[in-house]
């Protein structure tokens, strides 16, 4: 059945009348907890992402470095050790944080430079990032290559 508001179709699958039927409603119902982790998912994201709004807000507010290189570093190992706990790679678990690091970052540089006068362009503003965050963040492993922690310090 399709969701009414999104258009989804849990049931679609181009596999459908290939497979064995019994073989089919098992993979449906292992797909249905997967489609109900990833919503739940993307609302802890979007949580973590409201407070991460706050952090910026303040950090912008109070003329603050975006980057707390201590901080990200304790947050990549703790993520890594969590991940290792919960039998999920910890490259993986990394990269993942990495590229949230990154939109993070982007984030907290667009409420910086909307808090600035139109005259400033952001050049030497203590509270800004000019040097951009590193792609997705999962070009690299290393706290050191990341231009600013962002993971809600």
């Amino acid at each position: 059945m399709t969701h009414p508001r999104s258009g989804f179709d849990p049931a679609a699958s181009s596999l459908t009348g290939g497979v064995a039927p019994e073989v089919m409603a098992e993979l449906l119902s292992v797909r249905s907890s997967i489609d109900n982790i990833d919503a739940t998912l993307v609302y802890l994201l979007a949580e973590r992402f409201k407070a991460t709004q706050r952090v910026g807000h303040l950090k912008a507010e109070h003329d603050l470095p975006a980057g707390d290189p201590q901080r990200e570093a304790a947050q990549i190992a703790r993520l890594r050790m969590l991940a290792e706990e919960a039998q999920l790679d910890p490259a993986f678990a990394e990269k993942f944080l990495n590229f949230i690091i990154s939109e993070v970052i982007r984030h907290h540089q667009a409420i910086s430079e909307n808090r600035k006068p139109a005259a400033d362009s952001g050049a030497g503003h203590p509270g800004a990032d000019v040097s951009g965050a590193k792609g997705s963040g999962a070009e690299g492993s290393g706290a050191d290559e990341r231009s600013a922690e962002e993971t809600g310090a």
